[in-house]
C-alpha cells in the first residue's frame, strides 16, 4: 500500500510508484501546500523546462484541506496551459494520438482542484496501462509501517524518489535529457511503451 497526494499532471516518479504498487491511497484530507505539485507540473518546451501552475482561490481557513481547494477563475489558465502543452508536444511522436483525450480538461470548467487532478490521473492510468487499485482517504491518514508514505517525498524541491531510465525527448538534442517531468512528457514521447520506463 502506498500513500500518495493528489497532484496535477504528476511527475514520472509518481506514476512509477503507482505502477509498482498493488494498492494506493490518495490523500485528500491533507493541508494544501504551496510550491508543490498539487497545482503545478513541469513540461519540456523548446527552450527547456516550463512550469505550469493552476491559480487557486485562497482557502477560507488558514489551512485548507486538499479536497476543498477551489480553482480560481482568473487568468485564463486553461487556455494558457493547453497552448503551452500543444507548443511543447505537437511535434512529439504520440501527441496527436492522445490530444483528444486531454483537450476536454482544458475546455470544461472544474471547480475543485482535486477533481481536475483525479480526472487527469484516471485518464493517464488508462492510457499508460496502470491498473493499481486506488481509493481516497476518508480522513487524514497517519503514517504507519504498512504504508509507503510518499505524500511529502515527491516535491519539486526534493531529489526524485526513483530514477527514470532515459527516454526519447523531442528537444533533447538542444536541452539534453530532462528527468522527472510530468508524465505527459513520457506519454507524448513514448506512447504505449511508456509503462516500460516506470520501473
Amino acid at each position: 500500500m502506498i500513500l500518495l497526494p493528489s497532484f496535477y499532471l504528476a511527475p514520472v516518479e509518481y506514476y512509477a510508484a503507482l505502477f509498482r504498487a498493488e494498492n494506493a491511497l490518495i490523500e485528500i484530507h491533507d493541508n494544501y501546500r504551496k510550491q508543490s505539485y498539487r497545482n503545478r507540473c513541469h513540461i519540456a518546451g523548446a527552450n527547456g523546462m516550463l512550469t505550469l501552475s493552476i491559480p487557486i482561490e485562497k482557502p477560507s481557513s488558514l489551512k485548507g484541506t486538499m479536497k476543498d481547494i477551489r480553482i480560481a477563475d482568473h487568468g485564463n489558465w486553461q487556455h494558457l496551459h493547453w497552448n503551452a502543452i500543444v507548443s511543447a508536444y505537437n511535434s512529439t511522436p504520440f501527441f496527436q494520438y492522445y490530444e483528444d483525450d486531454f483537450r476536454p480538461f482544458y475546455r470544461n470548467k472544474f471547480t475543485h482542484l482535486h477533481d481536475l487532478n483525479e480526472g487527469l490521473r484516471q485518464l493517464i492510468c488508462r492510457l499508460v496501462g496502470i491498473d493499481t487499485s486506488v481509493v481516497y482517504t476518508s480522513g487524514y491518514v497517519e503514517a504507519t509501517p504498512d504504508k509507503y508514505d510518499l505524500r511529502e517525498a515527491i516535491h519539486p524541491k526534493k531529489k526524485p524518489t526513483s530514477v527514470t531510465p532515459r527516454y526519447y525527448q523531442v528537444f533533447s538534442d538542444k536541452n539534453g535529457f530532462i528527468p522527472n517531468l510530468s508524465i505527459i512528457d513520457l506519454l507524448f514521447n513514448m506512447g504505449n511503451e511508456s509503462h516500460l520506463f516506470l520501473i
